[in-house]
């Protein structure tokens, strides 16, 4: 189950799968810039837009810190 919407935030390192990656399942690290998903939680996980501009859904929180 992914991370639900609670546990991220904009600055905070994680991994997320960009959709052109959905079948593969490569993940792409990076700091979180801005939350997409308004809900909660999400079954294929919260899309976030990394600082790099990257936008996928998020697979796991690696820090809980945010990186200033």
């Amino acid at each position: 189950m992914p991370p639900v919407r609670s546990q991220i935030q904009p600055g905070v390192t994680v991994d997320i799968v960009q959709k052109q990656d959905q079948p593969t399942g490569r993940l792409t690290r990076g700091v979180v810039a801005a939350l997409l998903t308004r809900s909660p939680s999400h079954p294929h996980g919260i899309k976030v837009r990394l600082t790099s501009g990257e936008v996928g859904r998020v697979q796991a929180v690696i820090s809980v810190q945010p990186s200033i």
